[in-house]
């Protein structure tokens, strides 16, 4: 159940002037934030919003003078409480960091000390900052810890960050954040690298928070549903520019900015396929002059009634667990547990599920990156697991996989048209020559000029890269893609426009694609058929049509509760989602699995009991 919380507006917190933050490059001092000026008040959300590159984080790290100082330099007014931080000594400022406002930053293993307790590293900031000694700051922490809804507190003071989950990682840095109850808050993608269920709990947390303490919270993001959600005035960046600012519900319904309409559509909306049979392109936006073209459907490509290009039949993937001197086996980690799905010629079929659930995994396993326990892989007849290694190598001809940072599994010694190239020449599909002009053919094909061969990955930008990577996976013309959650770590544009280039070779070429995902909003949009996975098992698998409009398995209903919609109208709703971590997947030595059945909710649609 939901309810609405209002804010009412006070004194002004935070006033930044004229901040212009520039950085020394070959000599010069290159100015990549111009400009800005804004002000957060007690109890506002104000959001700093843009993609890569538009200066968002620095502003930040500008605000807490976090930049290294002999290659930076920033300009302007910060006034916080009435001081300017920029005009202050670094003592002063160490002062003001931690007591006045605080940080917590998108990945949270980061910026926590592997080697020591949780609990000790928060009450570190207490007895620092507080002057507590050590029984006061252990009571004030384990507060702190309940406070941010972390189940067994006491229990859990003495835990290193490793035995966190993510989302709970981040709950511990938000509880170090508060722990000197600072004025201003700033968060920077502290969602982004969250599943949707844990991201939706971080948000109610810190809307609770604020509304508790008063605090004033500055919101750095690229994610427009986040935004609709949280914050109550708006600023877009562009390019270290601040293009456009103003009460969040006119920037979404009356945004002025070309940049700022561009952002908005391309944001994919859980929901907007009713009214369409098959994935939908996403509108292709013009980002300079605010021009939106309307997206296609896309043709059915699916063969139905033939027989499966890949056949996945009680796939079971475990990883031992040892403990004690000698590492004796333990137990094992049920990754995947009896898994099976068919998926025909031109298909898009998408796994989706949290972090552990297995959906990595299953592709790994189905690539035979990773080696299954037991099961059948079925590709063109052939059974993948039962192959010898030079079976295996030629298979891989037909089955590629897209991964989601591009950067790590490219060479970064190797040109990309090399990169492109080498697997037809390790193939034997074409001499040098002719693998070179293919790769020169492949890179146009997917959005790039054959002039950029002669570079290095390091030269371009995530978007780009990912889009070399599907170059590389096409050099072999393989019948299935695996895509393993690679458009999760791009901008909302560079986005939508990878997801219309994945669904145009499709179209093309009749691959099908076994699409790897947590992002249900794109998920909706790209998929024919939807399986849901959580703890290694299928819990639900049907049509996307059937799975988006009548979700019958809790896990699956839990997913969609928790995307956040970009709708300014859902500002102060709370889920109210139970806070829990994911259960362990890993059991004893010798547990079976239960035996499982399906019940049929529609043609296609079922559902685990």
């Amino acid at each position: 159940m939901t309810e609405t919380v209002k804010v009412s507006p006070r004194e002004t917190v935070l006033s930044v002037q004229d901040l212009t933050t520039s950085f020394l490059v070959d000599g010069e001092w290159k100015s990549v934030v111009r400009d800005l000026f804004f002000e957060v008040k007690a109890g506002e959300t104000v959001a700093i919003v843009g993609e890569s590159g538009s200066g968002k984080s620095v502003t930040s790290l500008s605000i807490m003078r976090l930049l290294e100082t002999r290659s930076s330099r920033i300009e302007g007014q910060v006034m916080l409480g009435g001081k300017d931080v920029l005009a202050i000594s670094e003592k002063d400022m160490r002062a003001v960091r931690g007591n006045d406002m605080a940080m917590i930053f998108q990945e949270p293993m980061t910026s926590l000390n592997p080697v020591f307790t949780i609990g000790r590293q928060i009450s570190e900031v207490l007895t620092r900052h507080k002057g507590m000694n050590k029984a006061q700051a252990r009571a004030e922490t384990i507060r702190l810890l309940e406070k941010v809804r972390i189940p067994n507190a006491q229990g859990r003071f003495d835990e290193y960050p490793h035995q966190f989950s993510g989302g709970m990682r981040q709950r511990v840095m938000i509880a170090m954040a508060l722990a000197s109850k600072p004025k201003l808050l700033i968060a920077d993608e502290p969602t982004t690298a969250l599943d949707v269920t844990i991201q939706g709990q971080i948000l109610d947390l810190i809307k609770q928070l604020q509304e508790e303490e008063g605090m004033a919270v500055l919101f750095i993001t690229h994610d427009m549903g986040v935004v609709a959600e949280i914050a109550d005035r708006t600023i877009v960046m562009f390019r270290g520019d601040q293009v456009e600012t103003g009460a969040t519900a006119d920037i979404f319904h009356r945004g002025q900015h070309p940049y700022t309409r561009a952002l908005l559509a391309a944001v994919p909306k859980l929901g907007s396929m009713e009214s369409h049979d098959w994935p939908l392109r996403f509108p292709r936006v013009d980002t300079s002059s605010g021009a939106i073209f309307e997206a296609k459907e896309v043709p059915d490509t699916v063969e139905g009634g033939l027989t499966p290009v890949l056949s996945v039949k009680n796939l079971v993937t475990r990883f031992d667990v040892g403990s004690g001197l000698f590492g004796r086996k333990t137990g094992a980690v049920h990754a995947v547990e009896n898994v099976s799905f068919d998926l025909f010629q031109g298909e898009t079929l998408s796994l989706v599920g949290e972090s552990g659930c297995g959906k990595s995994t299953t592709g790994r396993s189905i690539a035979r990156l990773v080696e299954p326990r037991s099961g059948s892989v079925t590709l063109d007849g052939f059974d993948v697991l039962r192959l010898d290694q030079v079976a295996l190598r030629n298979m891989r001809r037909s089955v590629q996989m897209i991964f989601q940072d591009p950067f790590s599994s490219l060479n970064p010694r190797m040109t990309v048209g090399y990169a492109v190239a080498e697997p037809m020449i390790k193939h034997k599909i074409a001499s040098s020559s002719q693998a070179k002009q293919m790769a020169a053919d492949l890179l146009e094909r997917v959005g790039l000029s054959a002039s950029m061969m002669d570079r290095y990955p390091h030269e371009f930008s995530g978007g780009q890269r990912q889009r070399i990577a599907i170059a590389r996976a096409l050099a072999l013309n393989p019948k299935v893609i695996i895509a393993d959650e690679s458009v999760s770590a791009l901008d909302v544009s560079i986005k939508a426009q990878v997801c219309n280039l994945l669904l145009d070779l499709q179209e093309q070429f009749k691959i099908a694609f076994l699409f790897i995902s947590h992002d249900m909003a794109v998920v909706e949009r790209v998929s024919h058929r939807v399986a849901v996975m959580y703890l290694g098992e299928i819990v639900e698998i049907g049509p996307r049509a059937s799975i988006f409009a009548n979700p019958q398995h809790p896990y699956t209903k839990k997913l969609m509760a928790a995307v956040p919609v970009p709708d300014p109208a859902r500002r102060g709703l709370r889920r109210n989602a139970p806070i829990d971590e994911l259960k362990s997947p890993i059991r004893p030595t010798g547990y079976v699995s239960p035996a499982r059945t399906y019940r049929s909710v529609a043609p296609g649609h079922q559902v685990l009991i």
